[in-house]
């Protein structure tokens, strides 16, 4: 085999060999500098837009607090908001400690224990036998961190002496479970109806899109009446009491499920906008199925929209569950929810004395919670929005 001979110089190369050498060497810069960049998920990019809007997160950090508050509720140093003392109805706020409750002796039973010589109850676990095992235990970790202490009357007392305060805080949990509760519900259904609509288009587009037209024209509540009439029958209760379904539990899923029209239209118009996409067309072409491209690609591109329009929800369901309480329609004593406290302290309006408290402070409760969360809604539609990016 002869020999090849020494390696020519770069300039006995042909042009087109010297030509490639120096596309190679470009390339390799440009990846290089690739390599340097790091890439920022779209989800992290409007992260970084929230945390520049002071208001918006000003409103999820009290958000924040407040469920956690709720949630802890029955770990704090609070009354019983249950507790009836009418030796101290219409108390004003104050911030005078009142009488401590008395513990129980060990052993006691504490259904039975009587309540003590000045009318106040003997244990303050006898009023809260019926939340259920969670709260149990954060009631006994609160007996043995605060013992019989409480925090003073600085909401003032209701009509029957209980302590506005702890009601708020009690109330907080069911106005916020049925604003959390009834959304989850509403965007399950108008999310997979309104995707499912958009995506088939045709006649079944038309066919479910005149179903919600007609449920549109519906009084919500008039149906509400009719079901609370139906749930406060005897039988109805027994039934659902015998299979462990409370009855707030249905309220819940029924403010939920009407709920969701508006949320199916808003997903039905995105799922119109992105499914004639090439990342869709895609998907079809590996044989992808309706319901993987509804539910793993159409829904995953839409769920911008449908957090924003989640932070809408919330205040709205809040607001209807807080009608429906002052109309005494929705939550029933002895729950308690801020709709159903601003109805008592209207009550109680009249031309010789206003007991301002106790309308306040439910008032002023619902109110924040509602500006905070109408906040948040619109930082996140301006955060998750890519066309405000630059605002």
């Amino acid at each position: 085999m002869p020999d090849a001979g020494p390696a020519q110089p770069d300039s006995a190369l042909p042009r087109s060999g010297r030509r490639d050498e120096a596309d190679l060497e470009r390339y390799a810069r440009l990846l290089e500098e690739a390599r340097s960049v790091q890439g920022v998920s779209p989800w992290r990019e409007a992260w970084r837009r929230l945390r520049r809007r002071r208001v918006a997160m000003i409103a999820m950090v009290f958000l924040g607090l407040l469920s956690l508050a709720a949630f802890l509720t029955p770990l704090l140093p609070l009354q019983s908001p249950y507790a009836i003392n009418t030796a101290s109805a219409y108390a004003p706020p104050s911030w005078r400690i009142t009488t401590p409750l008395e513990l129980p002796p060990a052993g006691a039973d504490a259904k039975t224990e009587p309540p003590s010589a000045d009318g106040n109850p003997g244990w303050i676990e006898r009023q809260f036998l019926h939340v259920g095992w969670c709260n149990r235990l954060l009631i006994e970790a609160r007996v043995k961190v605060f013992g019989a202490w409480s925090i003073p009357s600085i909401c003032g007392r209701d009509e029957l002496g209980r302590d506005v305060l702890a009601r708020l805080f009690w109330g907080a949990r069911l106005s916020l479970a049925v604003g959390l509760v009834a959304t989850l519900v509403s965007m399950v259904i108008g999310v997979s109806y309104g995707a499912v609509a958009g995506y088939l288009g045709g006649w079944v587009d038309d066919v479910m899109m005149r179903i919600v037209d007609i449920l549109y024209s519906v009084p919500f509540i008039f149906i509400v009446i009719y079901l609370n009439m139906i749930l406060s029958q005897h039988d109805i209760q027994a039934w659902l009491e015998a299979r462990g379904i409370h009855r707030m539990t249905v309220f819940f899923v029924l403010v939920g499920a009407i709920s969701w029209l508006t949320m199916a239209r808003v997903v039905r118009g995105q799922v119109l906008s992105l499914k004639h996409e090439q990342f869709i067309d895609a998907a079809r072409t590996i044989g992808a199925s309706r319901s993987r491209i509804i539910f793993r690609h159409l829904v995953p591109n839409a769920l911008s929209v449908v957090i924003v329009y989640l932070t809408l929800t919330i205040p709205r369901v809040m607001l209807f569950e807080a009608f429906l309480s002052f109309l005494g329609l929705g939550v029933q004593a002895p729950d308690v929810s801020w709709g159903l406290l601003a109805n008592e302290g209207f009550k109680v309006i009249t031309p010789i004395k206003i007991f301002w408290w106790l309308f306040v402070f439910p008032s002023a409760a619902l109110g924040v919670t509602l500006f905070a969360l109408n906040f948040l809604g619109d930082g996140l539609r301006d955060a998750l929005d890519p066309r405000l990016k630059h605002k």
